[in-house]
C-alpha cells in the first residue's frame, strides 16, 4: 500500500509527530494553512469517514481535543477550525480519513465552514429527515 498516512504510521515516512498511541496519530501537516496546522489520522486505513467504528471515530476526536488543548496553549490560539474531506467531491487529497485541527487568529484571513459554498435559500427536508431516522431506526440506533 502506497497511502502516505499508513507509511507514516508504519515509520516509513517522516512526519513531525505530536501524538501517537495504538490507535491514532497526530502530526503536523506538510503543507499548512495556518502554524500548528495538524492533522488527526487513525493508524488503520480507513478512506471514508462513515467506514469508521465508533471507537475509532470517538477516538479520532478524544485525540482531536487533546491535541487542540496543546496548540492553543503553545501558540496561543484562540480558536480553531476543524474539518474532515469525505470523498474525492469534497477534496479530500488522501484516501485515508483524516481530521484538519487548523488554528485561527483574528485577521488570519480565513473564512468559516460556511463559506465553503454559496448561500441557497435552502429549507430542511422533512421527508429527508423522515427517511434518515427510518434508516436508522432499522439499524437499531
Amino acid at each position: 500500500m502506497n497511502c502516505p498516512f499508513c507509511r507514516i504510521a508504519k515509520g516509513e515516512l517522516f512526519a513531525h509527530l505530536l501524538y501517537e498511541d495504538d490507535q491514532v496519530l497526530s502530526f503536523l501537516d506538510a503543507a499548512p494553512m495556518a502554524p500548528g496546522h495538524a492533522l488527526i489520522v487513525p493508524r488503520t486505513h480507513v478512506e471514508r469517514f462513515t467506514e469508521l467504528s465508533q471507537d475509532q471515530a470517538c477516538r479520532l476526536f478524544t485525540v482531536a481535543v487533546l491535541v487542540g488543548k496543546a496548540l492553543a496553549e503553545a501558540l496561543g490560539a484562540p480558536g480553531f477550525t476543524v474539518g474532515l474531506n469525505d470523498g474525492l467531491v469534497a477534496g479530500q487529497g488522501v484516501p485515508h480519513v483524516h481530521l484538519h485541527l487548523i488554528p485561527r487568529f483574528p485577521g488570519d484571513g480565513g473564512k468559516s465552514l460556511h463559506s465553503l459554498l454559496p448561500y441557497r435559500q435552502l429549507r430542511p427536508d422533512p421527508e429527508l429527515a423522515r427517511r434518515v431516522r427510518d434508516l436508522l431506526s432499522a439499524q437499531g440506533k
